[in-house]
């Protein structure tokens, strides 16, 4: 029985002998974490993971995602994912899953909420953009924002475990934590259900052009679909030291996956602006690199000097609209009058 005591002392104490009492053995604890890069004075309501769920919701670069482009460039219309939606999605997703495994769901949302936020302006146009001249992934790049470019130059001094599961939410991650694991495959359901219904919605691709053996197996309906791999994830790992779908399940969604990169992603009327969304993050990179008088000076002082990596930052930082504006400033000729 979980031992809950009163007072406004207490609510930390609370929440730890919940962890303790609730939580499965393959879960991480928020007193067993493995600390900061500082150490900080322990909070008398919130566990360390609480925290930083905190920290990085108020921070800028969280905010910056509302304006940031998930797959489709500009869409007519409001009902379109965007960088934010997607991290609250897959936020949600990710709950479900650990609440029902008996994992840390405070960790989990950490990670969750903080996973994208090193992503480039329009998404992995930029993303490819940057990657040409200097070793950038965005999920490296998140862990750079929440280490070192948040705060004013301070960071957010997160905890290893949510560190850990930012720069290892993508295909090829390990996280060490079943926490970082249910994130990275919440990551891949939010996405493809939501691209599929954004497709959808676009009419970049009709009912019909999905191939009948994923409707058999995800159904039909956007809800549908997360319903079946969010259960396949759970009845497949309960109990077990392990977050994963089942075999049968996991070759299905990287099967509608690769659907989704030849149909959706790599094709199509919505992707035909990409090349001009590269290269002008190119063109804004190399005018930075060139002229570093433009740069913040706090970012070429993170950088010790790196100027492509100053660059680096400055440019990921911006949202679609603010490179856009930018851009339109360097290159385009202002009139003039004669009074």
């Amino acid at each position: 029985m979980i031992n809950f005591t009163h007072g406004r002392m207490n609510f930390k104490e609370n929440a730890l002998n919940y962890e303790k009492e609730f939580l499965s053995r393959f879960a991480a604890h928020s007193a067993d974490s493995k600390g900061r890069l500082r150490p900080i004075s322990p909070c008398e309501l919130r566990t360390e993971y609480q925290r930083d769920r905190d920290r990085i919701l108020h921070c800028k670069a969280f905010r910056r995602l509302k304006h940031k482009t998930q797959v489709f460039l500009a869409p007519e219309g409001d009902y379109y994912r965007t960088r934010l939606t997607h991290t609250l999605e897959v936020s949600q997703i990710a709950r479900t899953i650990a609440f029902a495994l008996r994992l840390n769901c405070d960790l989990t949302e950490a990670i969750a909420l903080g996973h994208d936020l090193g992503h480039t302006p329009f998404g992995h146009a930029g993303e490819r953009a940057l990657r040409r001249h200097l070793d950038f992934s965005h999920n490296v790049h998140s862990l750079r924002v929440v280490d070192v470019l948040e705060n004013d130059g301070q960071g957010l001094n997160l905890t290893y475990e949510v560190r850990d599961g930012i720069v290892n939410h993508t295909t090829a991650g390990k996280p060490e934590t079943l926490e970082g694991e249910t994130v990275r495959w919440s990551d891949k359901i939010a996405y493809i259900s939501h691209d599929i219904d954004d497709a959808l919605r676009g009419k970049v691709i009709m009912p019909s052009d999905i191939p009948e053996k994923y409707s058999r197996v995800f159904g039909v309906t956007h809800g549908a679909r997360i319903d079946t791999m969010i259960m396949d994830i759970i009845n497949n790992s309960c109990g077990k030291n392990v977050v994963e779908p089942s075999a049968a399940m996991k070759e299905n969604i990287m099967g509608l996956r690769a659907f989704l990169f030849e149909r959706v992603y790599t094709a199509g009327a919505a992707k035909t602006e990409e090349s001009k969304a590269e290269s002008m993050i190119e063109y804004l990179f190399e005018y930075f690199e060139k002229h570093t008088d433009k740069l913040p000076r706090e970012l070429l002082s993170l950088s010790e000097g790196n100027v492509k990596q100053a660059a680096a930052d400055f440019v990921a930082s911006m949202s679609d609209n603010y490179a856009t504006r930018v851009f339109e400033d360097i290159t385009v000729p202002r009139g003039w009058s004669v009074l």
